[in-house]
């Protein structure tokens, strides 16, 4: 699914009628992680132009640091600031469920986390109870819907997996949260706003970061590796 086939469908059609809120340019103040953040955000949605049509908050995951870390962030264009949360990658993504990602992956059984930018849409309720369905905007997650990847809640996203593993679970390559988590980003990221995941590495330094000669470290992503 491509952006010219999603800007077909109905559900886009209807909402493109809804005027976008304004866009910041730039945060008033915050660290260098932010303010690249708020840069990061503002190209995406450039780069996503009409599909997106809620432009007021933009979730970005960054799968380059470790799962115990804060990396899912919602980036608030209006109110200049930034939220950020924990969230699971995906088991294909981690085999040897270390916390770390390793590889990026757009295969349906895969189980891997997809790179890319994603259209929220509609709540519905599932195995997980309430979830948000996700739309791949790249020709590196357009088999999001088909491979049934989302945002949900699950236990193993809990900030208390991290106090007795020190890491978070994995799933099968969805976007996964606490409880607390996931009822924040219901309310503000979906229904027709933009998730971008990549392998950034933009740690706030909370945890030590492995360096790539270290054993474990993360390796980034690579174009072709998915």
């Amino acid at each position: 699914m491509n952006r010219r086939d999603l800007l077909k469908t109905g559900i886009v059609a209807g909402a493109a009628a809804t005027l976008p809120a304004t866009i910041a340019a730039a945060p008033r103040a915050g660290s260098e992680r932010n303010r690249k953040l708020f840069a990061l955000a503002k190209r995406e949605l450039d780069r996503a132009g009409d599909v997106i049509w809620k432009k007021d908050i933009v979730g970005i995951a960054d799968f380059g640091v470790h799962s115990a870390e804060k990396r899912f962030h919602f980036v608030n264009l209006d109110r200049e600031e930034v939220q950020s949360f924990h969230v699971s990658h995906g088991t294909g993504s981690d085999p040897e469920h270390d916390g770390w990602l390793n590889n990026y992956s757009n295969v349906e059984g895969s189980n891997a986390t997809s790179k890319g930018a994603y259209i929220t849409w509609e709540w519905y309720v599932g195995r997980y109870g309430t979830s948000v369905r996700l739309g791949g905007l790249d020709s590196t997650n357009d088999a999001a819907l088909r491979r049934y990847i989302v945002m949900h809640r699950a236990k193993y996203a809990e900030p208390s997996h991290i106090s007795r593993w020190g890491r978070l679970g994995r799933s099968n390559g969805c976007f996964a949260l606490g409880e607390e988590q996931f009822r924040i980003a219901l309310l503000n990221l979906s229904g027709g706003r933009l998730l971008y995941a990549d392998s950034l590495g933009w740690s706030d330094g909370s945890l030590k970061t492995l360096q790539p000669e270290e054993p474990n470290a993360v390796q980034r992503y690579a174009p072709g590796t998915f």
